[in-house]
């Protein structure tokens, strides 16, 4: 699932997407295409604002 494919307000635990992220290396051999890279990129960014949200939360 993409980033842009859940609904607003909608945010992934940093460890979902985490792992996602390391499923993505996997498949991908260690060297990604640009279009993994491209995914590797939108899966960052989520992870971060889940990071942003769990501080957030703890705070």
């Amino acid at each position: 699932m993409s980033p842009e494919s859940l609904p607003p307000g909608s945010v992934r635990s940093a460890a979902e997407v985490n792992e996602q992220i390391r499923a993505l290396w996997l498949r991908a051999g260690g060297t990604l295409s640009a279009q993994e890279r491209a995914e590797y990129e939108l899966l960052v960014i989520e992870w971060a604002e889940a990071i942003r949200c769990q501080v957030i939360e703890a705070a």
